[in-house]
Protein backbone atom coordinates (compact mmCIF):
# COMPACT_ATOMS: atom_id res chain seq x y z
CA UNK A 1 0.00 0.00 0.00
CA UNK A 2 1.35 3.27 -1.03
CA UNK A 3 1.88 5.87 1.66
CA UNK A 4 -0.28 8.38 0.21
CA UNK A 5 -3.30 5.67 0.15
CA UNK A 6 -2.80 4.25 3.25
CA UNK A 7 -2.84 8.33 5.10
CA UNK A 8 -6.09 9.22 3.05
CA UNK A 9 -7.26 5.92 4.27
CA UNK A 10 -6.16 6.77 7.99
CA UNK A 11 -7.41 10.16 7.64
CA UNK A 12 -11.04 9.01 6.31
CA UNK A 13 -10.98 6.46 9.18
CA UNK A 14 -10.01 9.36 11.41
CA UNK A 15 -13.22 10.96 10.44
CA UNK A 16 -15.12 8.40 11.40
CA UNK A 17 -15.34 7.99 15.32
CA UNK A 18 -16.95 10.09 17.47
CA UNK A 19 -15.50 10.80 20.73
CA UNK A 20 -17.54 8.48 22.43
CA UNK A 21 -15.28 5.59 20.69
CA UNK A 22 -12.48 7.66 23.57
CA UNK A 23 -14.82 7.26 26.40
CA UNK A 24 -15.30 3.22 26.04
CA UNK A 25 -13.11 3.61 29.66
CA UNK A 26 -14.98 3.75 32.80
CA UNK A 27 -13.51 7.53 33.35
CA UNK A 28 -15.75 9.06 30.62
CA UNK A 29 -15.57 12.07 28.83
CA UNK A 30 -16.78 14.12 31.92
CA UNK A 31 -14.18 17.46 32.38
CA UNK A 32 -11.57 16.10 35.32
CA UNK A 33 -10.11 17.45 37.80
CA UNK A 34 -6.12 18.43 37.71
CA UNK A 35 -4.67 20.29 40.14
CA UNK A 36 -3.27 23.63 38.56
CA UNK A 37 -2.72 27.09 39.39
CA UNK A 38 -5.79 29.39 40.15
CA UNK A 39 -7.28 31.28 37.29
CA UNK A 40 -6.08 34.90 37.44
CA UNK A 41 -8.30 37.88 38.88
CA UNK A 42 -9.29 40.73 37.41
CA UNK A 43 -10.68 41.99 34.06
CA UNK A 44 -7.29 42.66 32.77
CA UNK A 45 -5.03 39.48 34.29
CA UNK A 46 -5.04 37.51 31.08
CA UNK A 47 -4.79 40.57 28.53
CA UNK A 48 -2.95 39.74 25.78
CA UNK A 49 -0.65 43.01 26.85
CA UNK A 50 -0.15 41.27 30.31
CA UNK A 51 1.21 38.23 29.77
CA UNK A 52 5.07 37.80 30.37
CA UNK A 53 6.22 36.06 26.99
CA UNK A 54 9.45 34.51 25.97
CA UNK A 55 9.10 36.68 23.20
CA UNK A 56 7.13 39.76 23.43
CA UNK A 57 3.98 40.01 21.37
CA UNK A 58 4.55 36.40 20.43
CA UNK A 59 3.08 33.03 21.52
CA UNK A 60 5.93 30.16 21.50
CA UNK A 61 4.54 27.25 21.50
CA UNK A 62 6.95 24.06 21.38
CA UNK A 63 6.56 20.46 19.65
CA UNK A 64 9.02 17.63 19.05
CA UNK A 65 10.01 16.43 15.53
CA UNK A 66 8.41 14.55 13.76
CA UNK A 67 5.26 16.04 14.49
CA UNK A 68 2.80 13.09 14.56
CA UNK A 69 -0.78 12.47 13.10
CA UNK A 70 -2.97 13.23 14.20
CA UNK A 71 -1.96 15.71 16.66
CA UNK A 72 -0.57 17.30 13.86
CA UNK A 73 -0.74 16.86 9.88
CA UNK A 74 2.34 17.20 7.60
CA UNK A 75 4.70 17.56 10.30
CA UNK A 76 3.71 21.04 10.35
CA UNK A 77 2.15 22.15 13.37
CA UNK A 78 2.15 25.67 11.84
CA UNK A 79 -0.52 24.65 9.73
CA UNK A 80 -3.56 24.52 12.19
CA UNK A 81 -4.16 21.04 11.21
CA UNK A 82 -4.83 17.83 13.62
CA UNK A 83 -6.43 18.37 17.33
CA UNK A 84 -2.96 19.86 18.96
CA UNK A 85 -2.34 22.70 16.38
CA UNK A 86 -5.77 23.43 16.64
CA UNK A 87 -6.09 23.50 20.16
CA UNK A 88 -3.04 25.04 20.74
CA UNK A 89 -4.54 27.97 17.93
CA UNK A 90 -7.65 27.94 19.85
CA UNK A 91 -5.83 28.82 22.99
CA UNK A 92 -3.90 31.38 21.28
CA UNK A 93 -6.99 33.26 20.12
CA UNK A 94 -8.34 33.14 23.20
CA UNK A 95 -5.68 34.96 24.71
CA UNK A 96 -5.66 37.29 21.93
CA UNK A 97 -3.08 36.51 19.80
CA UNK A 98 -3.97 35.95 16.06
CA UNK A 99 -2.50 33.14 13.96
CA UNK A 100 0.30 34.94 12.18
CA UNK A 101 1.29 35.96 15.92
CA UNK A 102 2.35 32.02 17.17
CA UNK A 103 5.43 30.59 16.45
CA UNK A 104 6.58 27.48 16.68
CA UNK A 105 9.74 26.06 18.19
CA UNK A 106 10.93 21.92 18.23
CA UNK A 107 11.21 20.95 21.61
CA UNK A 108 12.26 17.11 21.71
CA UNK A 109 9.63 14.89 24.36
CA UNK A 110 11.66 14.21 27.28
CA UNK A 111 13.29 18.51 27.08
CA UNK A 112 9.77 19.62 27.34
CA UNK A 113 9.15 18.34 30.88
CA UNK A 114 12.79 18.63 32.41
CA UNK A 115 13.59 21.42 34.85
CA UNK A 116 15.33 24.11 33.77
CA UNK A 117 14.46 27.47 32.36
CA UNK A 118 12.00 27.08 28.76
CA UNK A 119 12.68 28.93 25.70
CA UNK A 120 8.69 28.53 24.84
CA UNK A 121 5.48 29.46 26.48
CA UNK A 122 4.01 26.55 25.82
CA UNK A 123 4.62 23.21 24.45
CA UNK A 124 2.00 20.57 23.23
CA UNK A 125 3.37 17.04 22.53
CA UNK A 126 0.91 14.37 24.32
CA UNK A 127 2.36 15.06 27.24
CA UNK A 128 0.66 13.34 30.43
CA UNK A 129 0.31 15.46 33.43
CA UNK A 130 1.73 13.71 36.30
CA UNK A 131 2.65 14.48 39.91
CA UNK A 132 6.37 13.68 39.15
CA UNK A 133 6.26 15.70 36.12
CA UNK A 134 4.61 18.80 38.14
CA UNK A 135 8.13 18.82 40.29
CA UNK A 136 9.88 20.49 37.26
CA UNK A 137 7.21 22.17 35.47
CA UNK A 138 3.87 23.61 35.19
CA UNK A 139 0.88 22.21 33.56
CA UNK A 140 -2.40 23.36 32.36
CA UNK A 141 -5.84 22.19 32.59
CA UNK A 142 -6.36 18.97 30.58
CA UNK A 143 -7.19 19.01 27.03
CA UNK A 144 -7.33 15.38 25.95
CA UNK A 145 -8.44 12.59 28.21
CA UNK A 146 -6.27 9.94 27.88
CA UNK A 147 -7.19 5.95 26.75
CA UNK A 148 -3.59 3.89 26.61
CA UNK A 149 -4.06 1.08 23.96
CA UNK A 150 -2.27 -1.87 23.02
CA UNK A 151 -1.22 -2.35 19.06
CA UNK A 152 0.49 -5.37 17.15
CA UNK A 153 0.40 -6.86 13.71
CA UNK A 154 -2.28 -9.51 12.60
CA UNK A 155 -0.44 -13.15 13.25
CA UNK A 156 1.24 -12.10 16.42
CA UNK A 157 1.26 -13.91 19.62
CA UNK A 158 -1.01 -11.61 21.16
CA UNK A 159 -3.12 -10.69 17.69
CA UNK A 160 -6.32 -12.72 19.90
CA UNK A 161 -5.93 -11.27 23.32
CA UNK A 162 -8.90 -10.12 25.00
CA UNK A 163 -7.67 -9.86 28.80
CA UNK A 164 -4.32 -8.19 30.07
CA UNK A 165 -3.44 -11.26 31.63
CA UNK A 166 -2.96 -13.23 27.81
CA UNK A 167 -0.49 -9.62 27.36
CA UNK A 168 1.77 -11.20 30.68
CA UNK A 169 3.94 -13.31 28.88
CA UNK A 170 4.59 -10.77 25.69
CA UNK A 171 7.65 -8.06 24.58
CA UNK A 172 6.06 -5.31 24.23
CA UNK A 173 7.60 -1.85 23.89
CA UNK A 174 6.44 2.24 24.18
CA UNK A 175 7.96 5.69 24.07
CA UNK A 176 10.75 6.79 26.65
CA UNK A 177 8.88 8.78 29.30
CA UNK A 178 5.38 8.16 28.49
CA UNK A 179 2.43 7.22 30.39
CA UNK A 180 2.07 4.29 27.80
CA UNK A 181 5.55 2.95 29.63
CA UNK A 182 3.88 3.19 32.55
CA UNK A 183 0.87 1.51 31.62
CA UNK A 184 2.78 -1.50 30.75
CA UNK A 185 4.85 -1.65 34.10
CA UNK A 186 1.90 -0.82 36.03
CA UNK A 187 -1.34 -2.12 34.25
CA UNK A 188 0.04 -5.35 32.04
CA UNK A 189 3.24 -6.32 34.41
CA UNK A 190 5.07 -8.41 31.76
CA UNK A 191 7.57 -11.00 32.73
CA UNK A 192 9.59 -9.80 29.79
CA UNK A 193 11.52 -6.17 30.35
CA UNK A 194 9.79 -4.23 28.00
CA UNK A 195 11.58 -2.07 25.17
CA UNK A 196 12.35 1.95 25.08
CA UNK A 197 12.30 3.88 21.84
CA UNK A 198 13.09 7.60 21.68
CA UNK A 199 9.96 7.67 19.22
CA UNK A 200 6.79 5.97 18.14
CA UNK A 201 8.66 5.77 14.80
CA UNK A 202 11.08 3.36 16.24
CA UNK A 203 8.64 1.70 18.12
CA UNK A 204 6.54 1.09 14.77
CA UNK A 205 9.42 0.01 12.96
CA UNK A 206 10.26 -2.51 15.68
CA UNK A 207 6.94 -3.70 16.04
CA UNK A 208 7.31 -4.00 11.76
CA UNK A 209 10.89 -5.92 12.42
CA UNK A 210 8.91 -8.72 15.16
CA UNK A 211 11.45 -7.30 17.57
CA UNK A 212 8.32 -6.70 19.59
CA UNK A 213 5.13 -8.68 20.33
CA UNK A 214 3.00 -5.41 20.72
CA UNK A 215 3.39 -1.77 21.76
CA UNK A 216 1.27 0.19 23.80
CA UNK A 217 0.00 4.34 22.74
CA UNK A 218 -2.62 6.64 22.77
CA UNK A 219 -6.02 5.59 21.36
CA UNK A 220 -5.63 7.85 18.40
CA UNK A 221 -2.31 7.31 17.64
CA UNK A 222 -2.84 3.42 17.41
CA UNK A 223 -6.12 4.25 15.16
CA UNK A 224 -3.36 6.45 12.79
CA UNK A 225 -0.05 3.53 13.24
CA UNK A 226 -2.55 0.74 12.07
CA UNK A 227 -4.33 2.04 9.42
CA UNK A 228 -1.21 3.74 8.17
CA UNK A 229 2.05 2.86 9.40
CA UNK A 230 1.53 -0.85 9.93
CA UNK A 231 1.16 -3.28 6.39
CA UNK A 232 -0.70 -5.39 8.77
CA UNK A 233 -1.55 -3.25 11.78
CA UNK A 234 -4.24 -4.12 14.19
CA UNK A 235 -5.94 -2.59 17.69
CA UNK A 236 -5.60 -5.40 20.64
CA UNK A 237 -7.73 -3.27 22.91
CA UNK A 238 -7.56 -0.56 25.43
CA UNK A 239 -6.17 -1.03 28.71
CA UNK A 240 -8.71 -0.24 31.66
CA UNK A 241 -8.63 2.99 33.39
CA UNK A 242 -5.82 2.78 36.23
CA UNK A 243 -5.59 3.85 39.77
CA UNK A 244 -5.67 7.52 40.43
CA UNK A 245 -6.04 10.68 38.83
CA UNK A 246 -7.38 9.83 35.53
CA UNK A 247 -4.59 10.46 32.31
CA UNK A 248 -5.01 13.62 30.53
CA UNK A 249 -3.05 15.65 27.92
CA UNK A 250 -1.57 19.30 29.45
CA UNK A 251 0.15 21.87 28.05
CA UNK A 252 3.63 21.91 29.56
CA UNK A 253 4.67 25.60 30.83
CA UNK A 254 7.84 26.57 33.20
CA UNK A 255 7.68 26.12 36.45
CA UNK A 256 5.83 28.45 38.42
CA UNK A 257 5.08 30.39 34.85
CA UNK A 258 3.29 33.62 35.15
CA UNK A 259 0.90 31.96 32.17
CA UNK A 260 -0.26 29.08 33.64
CA UNK A 261 -2.89 30.47 34.94
CA UNK A 262 -4.06 32.17 32.05
CA UNK A 263 -3.38 28.71 29.54
CA UNK A 264 -5.57 26.95 32.42
CA UNK A 265 -8.55 29.85 31.81
CA UNK A 266 -8.78 29.53 28.04
CA UNK A 267 -8.99 25.56 27.75
CA UNK A 268 -11.40 25.81 30.56
CA UNK A 269 -13.35 27.87 28.32
CA UNK A 270 -12.62 25.92 25.37
CA UNK A 271 -13.93 22.62 27.27
CA UNK A 272 -16.72 25.02 28.09
CA UNK A 273 -18.07 25.94 25.33
CA UNK A 274 -17.76 22.92 23.35
CA UNK A 275 -14.68 23.40 21.54
CA UNK A 276 -12.15 20.78 22.27
CA UNK A 277 -15.47 18.36 21.59
CA UNK A 278 -15.65 19.90 18.28
CA UNK A 279 -11.77 19.64 17.30
CA UNK A 280 -11.60 15.70 19.33
CA UNK A 281 -14.44 15.16 16.55
CA UNK A 282 -12.33 16.63 13.95
CA UNK A 283 -9.25 15.29 14.40
CA UNK A 284 -9.00 12.26 16.60
CA UNK A 285 -11.86 10.18 15.46
CA UNK A 286 -11.29 6.73 13.68
CA UNK A 287 -14.12 3.54 12.77
CA UNK A 288 -14.57 1.41 15.91
CA UNK A 289 -12.54 -2.00 16.83
CA UNK A 290 -11.06 -0.97 20.31
CA UNK A 291 -12.40 -2.88 22.49
CA UNK A 292 -11.51 -2.65 26.11
CA UNK A 293 -9.03 -5.24 27.43
CA UNK A 294 -10.44 -7.15 30.71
Amino acid sequence: MSIRLARSRALGALAALTVAAGCALAAGCAPQEVATQPPPTGPDACAKDSLSLVTPGTFTAATDKPAYEPWFVDDDPSNGKGYESAVTYAVAEKLGFSADQVTWTVVPFTSAYAPGEKKFDVDVNQVSITEERRKAVDFSSGYYDVAQTVITANGSPIAEATTIAELASAKLGAQVGTTSYTAIIEQIKPTQQPAVYDTNDLAVQALQNGQVDGIVVDLPTAFYMTAAQLDDGMIVGQLPPGTGTPDQFGFVLGQGSALTGCVTAAVDALRADGTLKRLEQEWLSGSGGAPVLS
